[in-house]
């Protein structure tokens, strides 16, 4: 056999089994994705907050408003999402409908907080209403200059004795919600305090626009100082 044939016919060179792993491995390394740092596209939490406070994109604040937030076992991506709930709500370019949806929804202060000074009526009824608001926000809406939004407020179960107190003694409150703190301590809520909701129950007895059916049924109260001052109305 010629010497170029036996050239020809020489066996391709089968790398060592050590080399072949390493070449593997090599690609895998290549084909995954990194995990070093920061994911591609991260975005620091002020940097996002600060875009979605200054956005204009209704569409880009109504998707933010609905995303489902993370569970809580993942403690920093809840607590990112919601941060980033706090500058969506107080932005005037979310959409009104997902304002009153995170006013009736959330039980984030930081959240409530911007939606309790909404310019909408309707968003700061929704916060006034929420069963979650802290006793001193609630109490805050018990003196909104709207009147809708501070009788919602006194009928929150998480309003004080002390918010409802002065909402008994104020003469602006209507006839209706006075009705409704007449009852304190006696048809609702029998379980608070007995002096302090028989307070209550007196300051309505004394305020101007109580109506008379109201304080009629006040005369037959179950605390003699709130039927005297009833009975001295009538």
């Amino acid at each position: 056999m010629s010497e170029t044939n036996e050239n020809e016919q020489q066996p391709a060179v089968v790398p060592a089994e050590g080399a072949a792993e390493t070449t593997t491995e090599a690609a895998e390394q290549q084909s995954a994705p990194k995990h070093h740092g920061l994911p591609d596209g991260f975005e620091p939490l002020t940097a996002t907050y600060e875009r979605l406070r200054h956005s204009t994109d209704p569409q880009e604040l109504s998707e933010f408003a609905r995303r489902p937030l993370p569970d809580k076992s993942d403690q920093a991506a809840f607590s990112r999402a919601t941060a980033l709930l706090e500058a969506v709500a107080g932005n005037p370019h979310t959409p009104e409908e997902d304002r009153i949806y995170l006013a009736q929804t959330m039980p984030f202060p930081n959240v409530l907080v911007k939606l309790s000074v909404d310019d909408s009526v309707e968003v700061r009824k929704a916060v006034a209403a929420n069963a979650d608001d802290k006793n001193w926000l609630v109490g805050r809406l018990t003196k909104d200059p709207d009147p809708e939004v501070r009788d919602i407020a006194l009928r929150n179960k998480r309003t004080s004795w002390k918010m409802r107190m002065e909402g008994a003694q104020n003469p602006d409150v209507d006839a209706d919600i006075l009705d409704f703190l007449s009852r304190f301590g006696v048809e609702a809520e029998p379980d608070a305090p007995v002096v302090l909701t028989a307070m209550v129950r007196r300051a309505v007895a004394l305020n101007p626009h109580t109506s008379t059916e109201t304080l009629q049924r006040l005369a037959s109260d179950p605390d003699p100082v709130v039927a005297k001052a009833a009975a001295s109305r009538l």
